[in-house]
């Protein structure tokens, strides 16, 4: 879908290099200038992942000669992905007035956690640290407990990578029409914060509700996960009525007089316990196979190894490979055609003589 489109990727970590490999699994021509002799290059046994479709090349963006050889890739590019502080492209010569001089359409994707401007755009920070402040880890977890860390999902990739990504593809069209770039702020606080729009939406019947454990998304017994007599999981989510209701019959609750008042939130904790109970007394997939076939909005929870091997997952061809090299196929889908299945990864350096050679070097 974007084969005529060229980004040049300035090496980061985490959601920038994601963004990057979004697109390139898409079609676009990516090309990642990785850093000489750093110390991740040094430390890596195998290629990245996130590195799969792209193409690279090892420059210093300290030396003058290198410098230039990034100008002349940044000149051919539609777009431009750079996850560094705020100044230090501009200090390195490569920000976005210098770089859209002499590219007036290129796209300027920036990947931040705090963004370009503010109090803490300067500051270090990591995923927890972003949407903590956002409000996005709020309801992350049961009431009464810390809330847990999400695993990257919901700062650097959702309200981070994909926003970028997002961001840069509205841009792309932009440019297509008018000629013009743009710069692209994305910032994981942001992206965090706008993500929480759908679960404000929802949170309650009355309004947002600011005490956790009261939502309807992170109180209810019908909207959370429990554990099972052989230490799996399994995530009930049953939140309308009528889901509600398959969910009740299949455990034989349909006539519980407490179970019926869905929405009471005074017997939330009681109900939870009591589902607590009931689903310790079979392994998960007991449970998985009682609710199979049934709009009661139960699924099992797996680990990635064992993800493989469900029916829907394996006939949708999501996963791919096997133990550490584990990759999911790209997504979304278009035309409903199953992906093809991961493109390598990029060793670093493989393409700097092609890519010199390319660019007259």
């Amino acid at each position: 879908m974007l084969q005529s489109v060229r980004i040049i990727e300035i090496e980061g970590i985490g959601p920038g290099p994601f963004a990057a490999m979004t697109l390139a699994d898409l079609g676009a021509e990516v090309i990642t200038i990785h850093r000489k002799d750093a110390p991740e290059a040094r430390a890596a046994q195998s290629a990245n992942p996130l590195d799969r479709g792209k193409r690279s090349i090892t420059l210093d963006l300290k030396d003058p000669a290198d410098l230039e050889v990034a100008k002349k890739l940044i000149a051919s590019a539609d777009g431009l992905i750079e996850g560094m502080r705020p100044g230090v492209m501009e200090r390195l010569g490569l920000g976005p007035e210098e770089m859209r001089a002499a590219n007036p359409r290129l796209v300027y994707g920036r990947m931040t956690g705090w963004g370009q401007t503010g109090p803490r755009a300067k500051l270090a920070g990591h995923d927890l640290n972003y949407i903590g402040l956002s409000g996005a880890l709020w309801y992350a977890s049961l009431p009464g407990q810390p809330p847990m860390t999400p695993a990257t999902l919901v700062g650097d990739i959702g309200g981070g990578a994909l926003y970028l990504v997002i961001g840069m593809l509205t841009a792309l069209m932009r440019a297509k029409e008018t000629g013009q770039g743009s710069v692209v702020d994305a910032a994981i606080v942001d992206g965090s914060a706008h993500m929480m729009n759908l679960l404000m939406s929802m949170a309650s019947v009355g309004g947002t509700v600011t005490e956790r454990g009261q939502s309807r998304l992170d109180g209810p017994h019908w909207s959370r996960s429990y554990r099972c007599a052989d230490g799996g999981f399994i995530a009930v989510q049953a939140l309308e009525a009528k889901f509600y209701a398959i969910f009740l019959d299949r455990l034989g609750l349909s006539e519980d007089p407490d179970f019926l008042r869905q929405n009471d939130k005074a017997l939330w904790p009681d109900l939870s316990a009591r589902l607590e109970a009931i689903f310790a007394t079979e392994p998960r997939d007991h449970w998985a196979a009682l609710f199979d076939g049934l709009d009661a909005c139960v699924a099992p929870v797996l680990p990635p190894v064992q993800s493989v091997a469900d029916p829907h997952i394996a006939a949708r061809g999501i996963w791919h490979g096997e133990g550490e090299d584990l990759q999911a196929a790209a997504a979304p889908r278009f035309d409903g055609a199953t992906p093809a299945a991961p493109a390598r990864p990029a060793e670093r350096g493989a393409d700097s003589a092609a890519i010199r050679a390319e660019l007259g070097l």
